[in-house]
């Protein structure tokens, strides 16, 4: 999978993040370019790379994650687990590559690709600090908070592929077990890599401060004092 990758930034400095993209079934890793490229600039220390999945899909030129061809929601998760383990090397290749911790990775994934980095924000040790899903759902809800990953979701109201109640109920899920999350659902928008919810995107990974973070802050503080 690596030398399938597309790098759409590498920077002259050392890399101080990594953001891997995960396409959706039927695409290839050029096609999230219009992410990757509107990254660039709030993120110029980081390596974007664009990680394309190995096993041809039905579409021309296209590629998928695991097979959709009959899918099901009792063999869902042993095609998702099928293909985790690509994924996580593929990642963690990058990380040695760039010399960048999870600590300082984000995965973003559209539909099919989406559902990959959602699940593999489940086990630990933690892959990620920061998980992006557009338009997907996890194949099962987590039966534990992940470990330190903020979670964003982003998800089209008019999607048909996708309903965006998977966004939602995963979304209040997490939330009752106290995990870091955020989450949108945007009207008019379809099945699709949207511009709205591209510059979404950029604006979650851009100024949202992990709940950890606020957290480690507020414990560091000194006590305000009274007079």
């Amino acid at each position: 999978m690596p030398e399938l990758s597309l790098v759409i930034q590498e920077p002259t400095d050392t890399p101080a993040q990594l953001i891997v993209l995960c396409h959706a079934a039927g695409d290839d890793a050029a096609s999230l370019l219009p992410l990757g490229e509107r990254l660039r600039e709030p993120s110029p220390l980081a390596t974007i790379v664009s990680l394309q999945a190995d096993a041809p899909a039905a579409t021309p030129n296209g590629f998928e994650w695991f097979s959709a061809e009959g899918l099901t929601e009792d063999n869902r998760l042993p095609r998702v687990a099928g293909a985790l383990p690509g994924l996580q090397a593929a990642v963690r290749d990058w990380q040695a590559r760039s010399g960048v911790s999870a600590a300082a990775t984000a995965l973003i994934g559209l539909s099919e690709g989406a559902e990959m980095v959602l699940e593999a924000s489940k086990p630990k040790p933690m892959l990620a600090s920061r998980v992006l899903a557009i338009g997907g759902r996890f194949t099962t809800l987590p039966a534990e908070p992940p470990s330190v990953t903020t979670l964003h979701f982003l998800h089209g109201k008019q999607d048909t592929r996708i309903h965006y109640s998977h966004s939602v109920v995963a979304a209040h899920h997490l939330r009752d077990m106290g995990c870091d999350i955020t989450a949108e659902v945007v009207p008019s928008v379809g099945h699709e890599l949207h511009p709205d919810l591209i510059e979404l995107a950029v604006t979650k990974l851009s100024t949202h401060i992990a709940q950890h973070l606020w957290t480690a802050a507020q414990e560091a503080a000194p006590p305000s004092s009274t007079h």
